[in-house]
């Protein structure tokens, strides 16, 4: 009888469950009271500890590995027009699903008429920080010194001058062969690290929810229960209905088998609540899981961790229902239209800004001339709820990248109908 073994998969939602069960029973029996050993010892400690250093283990990864796959991508095209149709694409779809994600959770929001007659405590100030002109953003997209923006992890910037280097070596010609072999070598040593760091993940994923569910209070999420679960509904809308039509319809490709390959992805950013951070594990699933060329991969995956704000654009959409209803507020098609413009506008405009959600809230609130303050009122459970949409931005980075390789002929549908394709087994 052969001994089947636990994919890495299945361990780390095992150790996602198990974290919840251990945060749950922490804050239950408020075992996570200040001055606690269980807060300075365990939580704050321990679970602090690992879940950081995992996290900062994913991070590091992220910049040599965009540089290394798009250099190898950009000459494994060999067509400069290719490059440039696949930008394209991946450029329109991504406002465009942005558009579509923001025009459901207002209509869903609205629907359920969430905050009317709500009388809630804001449960902490919310200082809003100015947002960078879309001018800047887009003058800062070539960077003055690429050393420092590849430190810094400043992904756009990092992104133009890989592919600039990596079209500068296909032109070079024969020249330049053993850069190429070299950068491809690189790019494999990088894909090894990426698997030797997730082999840890069950048991930073682990302490990574046990330490938030542990800190977040359910008295909070009971308050704001009508904000919670419409927030989550169309989170879920977006993921497991828009989203599998749209990969369905520009593809013609089986949502399942998307969903069944996706979800180690799904497990390490909800984990994180960090499209960058994701982008290792994204990159390696989309490649090796879901069959795509990493000639489409290396540029469609840190781009779309950059700009693409599905998830984002839902929870602006029916925080602006919320606290327009809270407040009284009659924003009325017009105010609904320019939440919308605003949203897709900000998620370009605000692309790798720290905080990025609550920068492009307090400009959505500016422009409709809602009070900045109500933010405040959301600001408590915005950590679970940031885990919550940064599986969607995910999942929207990986069907753009599935859409925009099939449409290119640059997907192997070989490993992408094979359910054990690119599977870690432990």
């Amino acid at each position: 009888m052969t001994n089947k073994k636990m994919s890495l998969t299945n361990k780390v939602l095992l150790g996602m469950i198990l974290g919840i069960i251990t945060g749950l029973i922490i804050n239950l029996f408020h075992l996570n009271n200040p001055d606690s050993f269980i807060n300075n010892y365990i939580v704050d400690g321990l679970f602090h500890v690992i879940g950081t250093l995992f996290i900062n283990a994913l991070k590091m990864l992220v910049v040599p590995l965009v540089i290394f796959s798009l250099i190898c991508g950009v000459c494994g095209i060999g067509d400069i027009r290719m490059l440039g149709r696949v930008g394209g694409k991946s450029f329109v779809l991504y406002l465009l699903t942005t558009a579509i994600a923001i025009a459901t959770a207002i209509f869903i929001a609205a629907s359920f008429d969430i905050g009317s007659g709500m009388n809630i405590p804001a449960s902490s100030e919310f200082i809003s920080k100015e947002a960078p002109a879309l001018t800047q953003v887009l003058i800062d997209i070539i960077p003055t010194n690429p050393i420092k923006a590849m430190a810094e992890g400043d992904m756009l910037p990092v992104i133009f001058f890989s592919i600039l280097l990596g079209i500068s070596i296909l032109l070079v010609g024969k020249k330049a062969k053993s850069i190429i072999e070299g950068a491809e070598i690189a790019n494999e040593i990088m894909m090894k690290m990426v698997t030797i760091v997730m082999s840890v993940a069950p048991y930073a994923v682990f302490a990574l929810i046990a330490k938030a569910v542990a800190t977040l209070g359910l008295d909070l999420l009971a308050s704001l229960a009508g904000y919670v679960s419409v927030l989550i509904s169309a989170l879920m809308f977006h993921l497991f209905i828009t989203l599998m039509i749209i990969l369905k319809l520009f593809s013609g490709l089986n949502p399942l088998t998307f969903l069944k390959k996706i979800r180690n992805v799904q497990i390490f950013a909800f984990s994180t609540a960090s499209s960058n951070a994701t982008i290792p594990v994204t990159m390696r699933t989309v490649t090796q899981r879901l069959g795509v060329d990493n000639s489409v991969a290396a540029f469609t995956v840190p781009f779309g961790a950059t700009i693409n704000m599905d998830g984002t654009a839902i929870m602006q959409g029916v925080a602006t229902v919320f606290i327009a209803n809270i407040y009284n507020v009659d924003l009325g098609i017009t105010g609904y239209l320019t939440v919308i413009l605003m949203s897709v506008l900000a998620s370009i405009g605000t692309a790798g800004v720290p905080g990025v959600g609550l920068i492009m809230l307090s400009m959505v609130f500016t422009q409709v001339g809602l009070p900045i303050e109500g933010i405040g009122l959301i600001i408590g459970v915005d950590r679970l709820m940031d885990m919550i949409r940064t599986v969607v931005n995910v999942s929207g980075d990986a069907i753009v990248s599935t859409v925009v390789a099939k449409s290119e002929k640059k997907i192997n549908l070989d490993i992408y109908t094979d359910p054990d394709a690119g599977a870690i087994k432990q």
